[in-house]
């Protein structure tokens, strides 16, 4: 019984990260769709290029929720397992890089899942597991965002800060250890979307944002060199 109730509860933590507010958001402001769009992905940082800012907060947030929703709906269908609170959330992070509501066929004719690259849901699992992570983790993050400007960078410093966190936790005796090994699947699977995004970083030609320091300064670059020409 206790296996049928971890497969469901990952089922439906794959189902809440399948929805694809990202899409649904740029769709209702600009008509557009977000997988035409720069990185083809449904998360926040594409969906600010695709629809600004706000509309990029506003997916952030909600792909957030769907991690943390997935661990609160596994927790009230087992309160007892920790271990399918912590299945839930990498099953709404797989729905939300590989999402069940976004397949279509590419040029050549195979099917292929669309969605994010899972550091908001990602977060909102660990948020699910310990409320208080929230706000250490949303500020390193945004603090890469800003200043470096380069997302994938701030996805996988999500997941490394998830990791710290955990570890210090259950080293102090105040989580399970078991909240360590979340934090690592996580991680791998963030790494694992961001494949494409490391090899341009490791190129340096990785998109910047330009709504972060590192991108005002680069913008401010180019054109001292435009006016030079």
């Amino acid at each position: 019984m206790q296996i049928l109730i971890g497969i469901a509860a990952v089922v439906i933590g794959y189902i809440l990260g399948s929805i694809p507010f990202g899409l649904l958001i740029v769709k209702i402001k600009t008509g557009n769709d977000v997988r035409e769009v720069g990185s083809g992905r449904t998360g926040g940082t594409n969906v600010v290029r695709a629809a600004g800012f706000w509309a990029g907060l506003l997916t952030a947030i909600l792909d957030i929720l769907k991690g943390a929703a997935s661990v609160w709906f596994a927790q009230s269908l087992s309160p007892d397992s920790h271990l399918i609170s912590i299945l839930a959330p990498i099953g709404a992070i797989l729905g939300h890089n590989y999402s069940i509501f976004l397949i279509r066929r590419d040029e050549n004719r195979k099917l292929r899942f669309h969605g994010g690259a899972g550091g908001a849901p990602a977060l909102g699992g660990a948020m699910g597991l310990w409320l208080p992570i929230f706000p250490i983790v949303f500020t390193a993050g945004a603090l890469v965002w800003f200043t470096v400007g380069i997302a994938s960078l701030t996805t996988i410093t999500i997941g490394l800060i998830v990791i710290i966190v955990f570890t210090i936790l259950a080293w102090v005796g105040l989580h399970q250890s078991i909240d360590i090994w979340y934090g690592v699947l996580a991680e791998l699977l963030l790494i694992w979307a961001l494949r494409p995004n490391i090899k341009k970083l490791l190129a340096g030609n990785e998109r910047v944002v330009k709504f972060s320091l590192n991108g005002w300064l680069r913008a401010k670059k180019e054109a001292r060199a435009a006016s030079k020409e």
